[in-house]
């Protein structure tokens, strides 16, 4: 399972239902642990597979955490919710909030 910490800010807000996205920017790194998890194919262009992802406040094993099913995108994202403008990220989309 792929594990991101995330700020405070950004995990109450996907805990809320506020937010809907969550972004890492695109580098060999994020690709090399997208692809490994079934998100990205041999050409780096995502898949339709959906995954859990386990999201968490920090980076202890005992920080906050929650498990969401995700599928990924790469496109540009939502200023408000922490992207930069005009700027292409891969692009986790929240598609069910699983265990808190």
């Amino acid at each position: 399972m792929l594990i991101l910490p995330i700020k405070k800010k950004w995990y109450n807000m996907i805990l809320s239902g506020k937010k809907k996205e969550e972004y890492r920017e695109i580098k060999p790194y994020y690709r090399s642990r997208l692809y490994h998890e079934g998100f990205l194919d041999q050409y780096g262009l995502p898949t339709q597979w959906q995954s859990k992802v386990l999201f968490r406040n920090g980076y202890s094993k005992s920080s906050p955490s929650f498990e969401a099913l995700c599928s990924l995108d790469i496109k540009t994202g939502r200023e408000e919710w922490g992207a930069e403008p005009n700027k292409e990220y891969y692009v986790l989309k929240i598609m069910e909030v699983l265990k808190k």
